[in-house]
């Protein structure tokens, strides 16, 4: 056996036993998950927030700030995240990276009144300027983003908490 892999087996050996060997139970196994809030989304509006979530990705692909801003409500707001610092988070994304990718999976579409509650999972890369470095700038499990209607399109609004 090669010395990487014996190496490897030995910290996979020491993650999996140490909890044992300083007298820690091993964590319990995840419980069943909570429902979530809610009532289904219609096909026909799981199949809009896809295609708005298609042309979204594509514009982000694009680097085309004004176009993935035009899927963001002005009253957009995630705790201190506002369509304003949002901007400035895409331009020092565009800004940094000379080819971003998004990988976004629709996962659940709950509705809650006139707002559609999309749990998503997904990966957004990218290729560093200059040093033609890939690297995944960040990555979620089924986290929610909230999306209404208005001006006659699907826009993000946030979860309007704060």
């Amino acid at each position: 056996m090669s010395a990487p892999r014996l190496f490897a087996l030995v910290v996979l050996a020491a993650l999996v036993w140490a909890p044992v060997a300083v007298g820690q139970a091993p964590a319990p196994a995840p419980s069943a998950p909570t429902p979530l809030p809610g009532e289904p989304a219609t096909p026909a509006v799981v199949s809009e927030l896809k295609q708005a979530l298609a042309d979204a990705t594509a514009r982000f692909e694009r680097m085309d700030l004004e176009g993935v801003l035009a899927s963001v409500s002005d009253r957009y707001r995630t705790g201190p995240l506002t369509k304003p610092v949002l901007r400035q988070q895409l331009f020092a994304i565009f800004s940094a990276y000379d080819n971003v990718r998004a990988r976004v999976r629709i996962d659940d579409v709950r509705m809650i009144g006139d707002r559609a509650w999309v749990y998503s999972t997904g990966e957004v890369t990218g290729r560093v300027r200059l040093l033609g470095t890939p690297m995944s700038l960040f990555s979620w499990e089924r986290e929610p983003e909230v999306a209404w209607r208005e001006g006659g399109r699907w826009r993000l609004i946030g979860d309007q908490q704060s």
